[in-house]
């Protein structure tokens, strides 16, 4: 109803084009269609619609009929569906390599603690023992990583929770982490029902969403500390419900929205298609672990990662169901 009466060309982002195709169908009689077109709506955010146009005769009147189709939401099925079967492929060559990588760990740290016993037996010096443990010390290290590549490894025990028992366990985490350096501002919905979780794994995810955030901080607050000294890094969790929301293929009567927002330097534009796959990072320091392993878990759930961002302002939602479907994701 909001479209109705106003002319193609204020409705359509590219108008004047949209115009220029209207004009040479109705000349010629011919239909066409166009794709990813953007339809500005006034009152809402701009909907990507495909959209085909035919020529029709009513009586000695030349009209055209116009059908219009939504694709955000196809879209967004499609991304979420390649991002899941891409992890499941990269989910099966870890799983390989890992078993491959971790046998002959074993079998250097099993031998390194041979030798380290041996060495406090003959009472060497030092320095050959410290040897022993670096080696030991190291294998552990690389075992711990591979194990972090796997992802979480245990079946989810579900629960009642708050959804705010999650977010304050986590607030409480990165304030203890952060002593003060990084504003947290709470911004919740008391009205929120229950909802069926894992605690440990939400919680989990969630903070590896929320570091993410704090690092691009510390970053922007390293780059802009002499040129805009009033800028302050901030970090904001939001909580919201929806109603009528889809998460993937399926419709829920209500969805519970946690908004996890920072004004940092934002995602860059180069890994945003790959951003929830695993080892893809946008810092020289980081394992690109973090977000995977957080879309895992919220997949668990029955629930969907989304996230807008540009200089400034990222936001990552997490969007889980409120009711606890019969058949979750393993």
């Amino acid at each position: 109803s909001r479209l109705n009466c106003c002319p193609a060309s204020a409705i359509f982002r590219d108008g004047s084009n949209v115009m220029q195709s209207i004009e040479s169908s109705l000349a010629t009689g011919r239909p066409f269609t166009r794709r990813h077109e953007f339809l500005d709506c006034y009152s809402t955010e701009p909907i990507k619609v495909d959209y085909s146009v035919i020529p029709v005769e009513l009586g000695s009147d030349k009209k055209l009929l116009m059908e219009l189709q939504p694709i955000d939401r196809f879209l967004k099925i499609n991304r979420e569906e390649a991002m899941l079967s891409v992890q499941d492929t990269s989910k099966t060559l870890i799983r390989g390599l890992a078993h491959e990588i971790k046998n002959p760990l074993g079998g250097i740290r099993g031998a390194a603690q041979l030798l380290d016993n041996e060495i406090a037996d003959q009472s060497l010096d030092g320095e050959t023992r410290e040897l022993c443990q670096i080696i030991i010390t190291e294998t552990d290290r690389l075992r711990n990583l591979v194990d972090r590549l796997l992802g979480p490894n245990q079946v989810p025990t579900y629960t009642q929770i708050s959804i705010h028992e999650v977010t304050e366990r986590v607030v409480a985490v990165l304030q203890a982490e952060l002593q003060g350096q990084i504003e947290i501002v709470r911004d919740y919905d008391p009205s929120i029902p229950e909802v069926t979780v894992d605690p440990e794994l939400l919680i989990q995810a969630f903070l590896n969403i929320a570091r993410n955030a704090v690092q691009s901080l510390r970053e922007v607050e390293i780059q802009v500390a002499q040129t805009e000294p009033s800028w302050k890094p901030r970090l904001k969790f939001t909580t919201r419900t929806l109603r009528q929301h889809a998460i993937g293929q399926d419709f829920h009567r209500v969805v519970i929205k946690v908004d996890i927002q920072d004004n940092g330097k934002g995602v860059p534009e180069k890994i945003r298609d790959q951003l929830f796959f695993p080892m893809i990072t946008g810092r020289s320091d980081g394992t690109g672990l973090g977000l995977s392993i957080a879309h895992s878990i919220v997949h668990q759930h029955g629930g969907a990662i989304e996230f807008e961002s540009e200089p400034g302002e990222t936001i990552f939602s997490i969007i889980l169901p409120l009711e606890l479907t019969n058949e979750l994701p393993a």
